[in-house]
């Protein structure tokens, strides 16, 4: 018989699990019932998989564009494996709480069928997506769309937005773009996305706040303006706590999923640097080691040293994830008031061995002649692309929406967009679309357009 959550008598200012793992759908009323077989948030796994968003992560720099070896991980298999770790995080997580809340005896009635799986689902679910946002060329490619709006031809184009809406193109980010990936664009015609459960879309969400409460440093946030009320929804229905105007607090399950990507960064990219030929077994071996809290016994039963670092790296996760979990559940009474700072991982034994690599891999995988000649070229595609379509679209936003007066050049380019542009459409409006298109582009179409508009091919 499985655990019941249960409606707490906590103080007002505490987020309630019993709100946090809603099943009710985005733009839906009622809640979705939680079954042995199948349950909701087993959908939302399913329904990120199949879309095509998510496919096209397949061809998407995860560190290395484009690369030469078949091996290394790109976007889509990174999802996979972050979204497999979140799994295992939600469930031990998940376990422990269901336990507390029936030892305390927190009050009545709960959300009957939530076990510790759903715990594990939901945060698999929102791993899955967590990178389907991010334009081609990884994170540069969302610096080089900032740059363009910041100081490039962009930048005369933003001029007539109102500040909030500027501020969604100066700070361009993958994040936001997710979130309007999974609740608008993907599956449009039913407009609604993907229609994902509330749960899993605030546990998705990173940064719950839009561009206007972004961290001066960082400049990092959770949705456009575009999607402000749909983010209101999702985090009125889950409950999450307000921290003063335009801040929520992070859904509680979101540390893990943040965790979850950080342990995939740090350990994958040890074995793929291997793979590569970029660090000697030696130095993978000893950073491998470094982070394990014992080594296993059978590890000197293999001769492979391939497979020596697959079977590190494997032992490795296993003992972050056990980490991060004691974290999680040391501070759950923090998390839950919104009081927590920081990621779990940093809170771990671990944390200094994490920085370590998390140098020594930049220094001697990520910072290649290879990787900024890549650069240099998806920073030139991702201009061109945005000063080709930008000016169809504002030549036809100038005509008043007839065709007809525009170059054939501006006609044609208008004709590639996934969806006829409109005539009435606001400049804020247009110039997303563009940010949309592009955005979603795998690396090699990108390339390929670029070929294209250059009369390459």
């Amino acid at each position: 018989m499985k655990a019941r959550i249960i409606l707490s008598t906590v103080p007002a200012m505490t987020m309630q699990w019993s709100r946090l793992l809603s099943a009710q759908r985005l733009g839906h009323q009622g809640a979705e019932p939680v079954t042995p077989a199948r349950n909701p948030f087993q959908k939302d796994w399913d329904r990120v998989v199949f879309c095509s968003a998510f496919r096209r992560l397949q061809d998407k720099t995860q560190v290395h564009s484009l690369p030469e070896s078949d091996y290394v991980r790109n976007r889509l298999t990174h999802s996979l494996e972050v979204s497999s770790v979140g799994r295992s995080l939600g469930a031990q997580v998940g376990q422990t709480v269901l336990q507390r809340a029936d030892t305390k005896k927190l009050g009545a009635a709960a959300a009957d069928g939530i076990g510790a799986a759903e715990f594990g689902h939901i945060v698999a679910a929102a791993c899955l997506g967590h990178d389907i946002g991010n334009p081609p060329f990884g994170h540069f490619g969302e610096a080089t769309i900032q740059h363009w709006f910041r100081s490039g031809p962009g930048a005369a184009l933003i001029g007539e937005l109102g500040p909030v809406e500027q501020r969604d193109f100066l700070f361009f980010e993958g994040n936001a773009q997710g979130f309007r990936v999974m609740t608008r664009l993907q599956n449009w015609r039913d407009a609604g996305g993907l229609r994902l459960t509330c749960a899993t879309l605030a546990t998705f969400m990173k940064y719950p706040f839009g561009s206007v409460a972004a961290d001066p440093q960082k400049k990092k946030f959770g949705h456009f303006a575009a999607e402000a009320m749909l983010f209101e929804e999702m985090a009125g229905n889950v409950g999450l706590l307000t921290l003063g105007e335009d801040r929520y607090a992070r859904h509680p399950l979101t540390y893990l999923v943040e965790a979850a990507d950080d342990i995939c960064y740090s350990v994958v990219d040890i074995e793929d640097g291997f793979k590569l030929g970029r660090i000697t077994f030696a130095e993978a071996e000893e950073r491998l080691k470094g982070l394990l809290r014992r080594l296993p016994p059978r590890y000197v039963e293999i001769a492979d040293e391939t497979w020596k670092i697959a079977y590190l790296r494997a032992k490795v996760i296993g003992d972050l994830i056990d980490l991060a979990v004691e974290v999680f559940l040391d501070h759950e009474t923090d998390i839950l008031s919104g009081r927590f700072t920081g990621d779990l991982l940093s809170q771990t034994a671990m944390a200094p061995q994490l920085d370590a690599i998390a140098g020594f891999t930049r220094q001697r995988i990520f910072e290649t002649r290879e990787r900024f000649q890549t650069e240099v070229m998806g920073g030139e595609i991702l201009t061109s692309l945005l000063a080709a379509f930008c000016d169809a679209h504002h030549a036809l936003e100038l005509a008043g929406g007839d065709t007809v007066s525009l170059a054939p050049r501006q006609r044609a380019l208008l004709r590639l967009m996934p969806l006829p542009p409109r005539g009435d459409a606001t400049r804020y409006d247009w110039l997303l679309s563009v940010t949309d298109f592009i955005s979603g582009m795998t690396d090699t179409y990108a390339l390929s357009q670029f070929q294209r508009l250059r009369g390459l091919q």
